[in-house]
C-alpha cells in the first residue's frame, strides 16, 4: 500500500498512524491492512472508572437526606472530569482504534449530556458496543438509555400528556433528517415511546400504566406500536440509510459530499444496516484514496490532540488541564453544545481558536508560555495562565525519549510527508527553507505548528 494512502486511511479510520510504523506497513496490501483495522476492533473494552465509593447509595437515600444528595451531586461532577480524562487517554492509546474513532463519531451523532456518571459511563459504553454493529439495534438501545431518556425528556412522556422531544429528534437528527416526516408522525411516534423510563440503577423500565397501547398511524403504517416498532418502520425508509451514509461521508471522507457515491453507499446500507460492512466498503473503495479527499478535513480539537500524541506522546497530569485545553479549543468530551452536536468543519476555526491551535504543539511539548504584546480576546483568556507558577500552560509529561527512539533513523526531509496530510503552501515552504535543521525536536515542533497540520 502506498505510504500516503496508508496514512490517509489511518487519519480517517483511526486518528493517525505513528510515523515509525508507516514504512513497515507499506509492504502490505490494502485488504490486509483494512482487515487488521477491523480485526483489532472486533471486540470492545469497556471504559470505566471506580465508582465503588457511591455504589451503596440508593434513590430513597437521596430523597430522604439532602446532605447526602448534595454529596452525591458533587461526587458525580468530580467523576465526570475523571471520565473525560480517561476517555481522551483511551483515544490516544487504544489498540481498538477504529472502534474508538467510531465511538467518537456516534457520540456526536447521538449527542447527549448528563450529570450522573453511572448513566454517562453506561451511555458511552453503549456507543462503543454498537459502534460497528447493526444500526437498528443501535437506535433501539439508545432509545432506552437513561442518559438519553433524561436528556430529551422522555421520562416525562406519558399517555395522558405525550412529550414529543425525543420523537422529534429521533427523526430529525438521528435517522431521517428534516423534511422527511410530518408533525403528525412526530405526535404518533411520541405516543409509541410513552412510559419509557429507567430505575435508579440505570436499567430500562417500561411504565405500563403510562404507555399508550392504542393504534398509531406513523409514516403510512398503522398498528399498536411501541418504540421498537417505530424504529423498525423508520428503517424501512430508504431515506434513513441515505441520511446516515451522507453523515458518514461528511465525517470520514469529505465535507464536500458526492451525492452519487452517497446513494450507492445507501443502496448497500439499506440492505441490512450493517455499520461494519458500510465502513469496510468505504475504506476499500479506490475513490476513498482520491487526492481530493486527502487533507480535505479540518481536525477537530480532539483529533488534533490525539494526532500530536501519536508523534510525541505526552500525558496531562491534571484533570483540570485536560478540561482547560478542550474548553479553549471548543470541544469538551461528554459535553456537546446541544442535541445536534458539534457542527465540525470550518466551525472549529475562528480568530481565537486558530491562534491557540497553531501554538498548541509548543504549549504542550515545550510547556511554553503564551506571550502577548497587546491585550485582546485571545490574550485575555490566557491571562490567568501566565500568572501561574513557573508560567506553565499545563502540568504535562512529554516522552521525548520515544520520539528520539523512533525518529533517529528518519531524516528531517522525511518529516514533512510523515506529519502532514496536505501539500505545503508557499508561505510554509518559505518558512521551512529558512528553518535551522540542527535539531529534530525543533523541526518537529515547527512542523506541527504549521497550518497544514490542522488538516487530515
Amino acid at each position: 500500500m502506498e505510504q500516503h494512502h496508508l496514512q490517509h486511511l489511518f487519519r480517517r479510520a483511526a486518528f493517525e498512524i505513528a510515523p515509525h510504523k508507516v514504512i513497515s506497513m507499506t509492504s502490505l496490501d490494502r485488504n490486509s491492512i483494512v482487515d487488521d483495522l477491523f480485526q483489532s476492533s472486533r471486540h470492545y473494552s469497556e471504559l470505566t472508572i471506580d465508582t465503588s465509593e457511591m455504589d451503596h447509595v440508593t434513590g430513597q437515600m437521596l430523597v430522604k437526606n439532602p446532605k447526602k444528595r448534595k454529596e452525591f451531586v458533587d461526587w458525580n461532577r468530580k467523576q465526570l472530569k475523571s471520565y473525560n480524562k480517561i476517555w481522551l487517554e483511551r483515544l490516544m492509546q487504544s489498540n481498538e482504534s477504529l472502534r474508538e474513532r467510531m465511538t467518537l463519531f456516534w457520540a456526536n451523532h447521538f449527542a447527549c449530556f448528563d450529570f450522573n456518571v453511572y448513566f454517562v459511563q453506561q451511555y458511552n459504553n453503549t456507543l462503543r458496543d454498537h459502534a460497528l454493529g447493526n444500526f437498528g439495534d443501535f437506535v433501539k438501545a439508545i432509545s432506552k438509555e437513561p442518559a438519553m431518556l433524561r436528556y430529551l425528556n422522555n421520562r416525562q412522556n406519558r399517555k395522558q400528556k405525550p412529550n414529543e422531544n425525543f420523537a422529534r429528534e429521533l427523526m430529525e437528527l438521528f435517522t431521517l433528517g428534516e423534511g422527511h416526516y410530518s408533525e403528525e408522525d412526530v405526535k404518533e411516534s411520541a405516543r409509541a415511546f410513552t412510559g419509557y423510563n429507567h430505575n435508579f440503577e440505570g436499567q430500562f423500565v417500561l411504565r405500563k400504566l403510562q404507555h399508550d397501547y392504542g393504534f398509531k398511524e406513523f409514516l403510512g403504517y398503522t398498528g399498536r406500536y411501541d418504540g421498537d416498532d417505530i424504529v423498525d418502520i423508520i428503517l424501512r425508509q430508504k431515506q434513513c440509510a441515505r441520511f446516515i451514509c451522507r453523515k458518514v461521508y461528511k465525517y470520514f471522507i469529505n465535507e464536500d459530499v458526492n451525492e452519487e457515491r452517497v446513494e450507492r453507499l445507501a443502496d448497500q446500507f439499506y440492505q441490512d444496516y450493517d455499520i461494519e460492512k458500510l465502513m469496510r466498503s468505504i475504506f476499500m473503495a479506490d475513490w476513498f484514496y482520491d487526492q481530493e479527499n486527502m487533507g480535505s478535513k479540518i481536525k477537530s480539537p480532539i483529533e488534533l490532540l490525539v494526532s500530536i500524541h501519536q508523534i510525541v506522546p505526552f500525558k496531562l497530569k491534571k484533570e483540570k488541564d485536560v478540561l482547560k485545553i478542550q474548553k479553549l479549543l471548543g470541544q469538551i468530551l461528554l459535553h456537546p453544545p446541544n442535541v445536534a452536536g458539534w457542527k465540525g468543519g470550518k466551525n472549529w476555526i475562528d480568530s481565537n481558536t486558530i491562534m491557540l491551535r497553531l501554538k498548541l504543539p509548543s504549549l504542550l511539548l515545550t510547556n511554553a508560555r503564551i506571550a502577548a504584546t497587546k491585550i485582546g480576546e485571545f490574550e485575555d483568556s490566557f491571562s490567568k495562565f501566565r500568572k501561574d507558577r513557573k508560567n506553565q500552560f499545563v502540568d504535562i509529561e512529554v516522552d521525548w525519549d520515544y520520539f528520539k527512539k523512533y525518529f533517529q533513523s528518519i531524516s528531517v526531509e522525511e518529516f514533512v510527508p510523515l506529519f502532514l496530510a496536505s501539500e505545503l503552501n508557499q508561505g510554509s515552504k518559505y518558512f521551512l527553507n529558512g528553518l535551522r535543521k540542527s535539531s529534530k525536536k525543533d523541526v518537529c515542533i515547527q512542523l506541527l505548528s504549521l497550518p497544514e497540520f490542522q488538516l487530515c
